[in-house]
């Protein structure tokens, strides 16, 4: 594989695995290949195909795309790992229209009845899996769970809380609640903001951060939160600081995080934050039960019950040496089950299983 140069190509006889993204903008699938193929290209050859995606990952050029349709130096054939119904409809197209050596392998990660057309598409795959235990019970085949993991390294806890603090332009005298994500009803930002204009001003050292950006029908949504929280005299202590291109700095100026997802199809944040030493109060919607420890990680409470988010909030505001003591677990609970590393190998360990498994009869 080429590796040197801003947009080299890549050897495309080494390319064991192809990671499609067909999705221009920003989403959790492109943020999981951004994460995942530059660990998974030190152990296999694995190069992306799509938009979106930072030009420093091995990519497939367009005009590379007919190579697909040999077989690469040293497999018998390889692997499409798709995560969209586009992709794994393109690996189809690939396959059976033009000969393609593929198999193909469709990642899960959603917790609600599959359409027809997904499940057509999902019953054509060679291998699926399932992003937690609650996605796989929605798969009408034979799956394998592999949860995501982390980047302990880029998500890590500061040296100095306070200068952390100060790093993103905030009072490194306060301590700050945080909520990360796309501004919308679904992500139960509103839930956030209602918990926090009932808990600040009784808890007068704490404030509050929520980054992430509104877009289209949402950006109404946002206006009212904004607005809500000017009415309650909160302006300088609830601070929406958008989009953040660097998220992990502001993951390190928090001392606790919430996340008060309607729904979630798995949900990075409380790995990320975890990840970082920050205790979690966390919805039970997408995977979050599963990687949340409920009273030593963090807390987990029942979807759009404003009270008892609020409640669970409040114990970690008002009980230092209990948040203290979630910090210390959830960092080793992170480092010992949801490394990036573990992720990375058990998908190759799906992919070998493939390669191992007898050709089918021509």
């Amino acid at each position: 594989m080429k590796s040197s140069g801003r947009r080299a190509s890549v050897d495309m006889r080494a390319v064991e695995v192809v990671a499609p993204n067909f999705k221009r903008r920003l989403s959790g699938v492109t943020s999981t290949i951004i994460q995942l193929v530059p660990l998974q290209a030190r152990m296999i050859g694995i190069a992306t195909l799509g938009p979106g995606l930072p030009d420093d990952l091995p990519k497939i050029r367009w005009w590379q795309a007919p190579a697909l349709l040999r077989r690469p130096s040293d497999r018998p054939f390889r692997i499409w790992h798709a995560r969209r119904n586009t992709e794994m409809l393109g690996g189809l197209v690939l396959r059976h229209i033009l000969r393609a050596p593929l198999r193909l392998v469709f990642t899960s990660a959603s917790q609600r009845e599959h359409t027809g057309w997904t499940r057509f598409l999902i019953r054509r795959m060679d291998a699926v899996i399932a992003t937690s235990r609650k996605t796989a019970a929605y798969l009408e085949v034979p799956n394998t769970v592999v949860m995501h993991g982390i980047d302990t390294g880029r998500f890590s806890p500061p040296e100095d809380l306070p200068e952390a603090v100060r790093a993103v332009g905030l009072d490194p005298a306060r301590r700050y609640v945080g909520c990360f994500g796309r501004l919308r009803r679904q992500k139960g930002t509103d839930l956030f903001v209602d918990a926090m204009i009932g808990l600040l001003p009784r808890h007068p050292t704490w404030s509050a951060i929520i980054a992430g950006r509104a877009t289209g029908p949402h950006i109404a949504f946002e206006e009212d939160l904004k607005r809500r929280v000017a009415d309650a005299g909160l302006a300088d202590r609830i601070h929406f600081v958008g989009e953040q291109g660097d998220i992990p700095r502001w993951y390190r100026a928090l001392s606790l995080f919430v996340a008060p997802q309607r729904w979630e199809g798995f949900g990075l944040t409380p790995l990320e934050a975890m990840a970082t030493g920050i205790p979690v109060v966390a919805t039970d919607v997408g995977a979050f039960s599963e990687l949340v420890v409920d009273g030593k990680t963090g807390r987990i409470v029942a979807r759009d019950d404003l009270a008892a988010m609020t409640d669970a909030i409040e114990t970690y505001l008002v009980d230092e040496p209990a948040r203290l003591s979630a910090v210390r677990a959830a960092l080793i609970h992170v480092r010992e089950n949801f490394p990036l590393e573990r992720e990375a190998a058990d998908l190759i360990a799906v992919y070998e299983h493939l390669w191992r498994a007898p050709l089918p009869s021509p």
